[in-house]
């Protein structure tokens, strides 16, 4: 067998019982999980997940929804009102 060595991780407690909640629904432990990682990232020679920077259009469309959620803005009824907004901020 091979030898084995100790690997610590600090994560916020509420996403470490969230995740062993879901793992373990998956047959999986945290500490399965992270060698699965591992193993992967060793296999593929590279990240498992895609990571991309959001470019400057995704980057300000992210600001203006933190602002419309700050301020509650574009509340809307109906999935079709939404729509038909979305349409019109469209066209303009």
């Amino acid at each position: 067998m091979a030898q084995t060595s100790m690997l610590h991780v600090r994560i916020d407690d509420e996403v470490k019982s969230q995740a062993t909640v879901a793992l373990t629904a998956m047959g999986l432990s945290v500490s399965d999980a992270v060698r699965l990682f591992l193993k992967r990232v060793v296999s593929d020679q590279a990240f498992p997940l895609e990571l991309k920077v959001p470019n400057a259009e995704t980057r300000a469309a992210i600001e203006e929804s933190r602002k419309m959620m700050k301020l509650r803005t574009a509340r809307f009824q109906t999935a079709d009102a939404l729509i038909n907004d979305l349409e019109k901020t469209a066209s303009r």
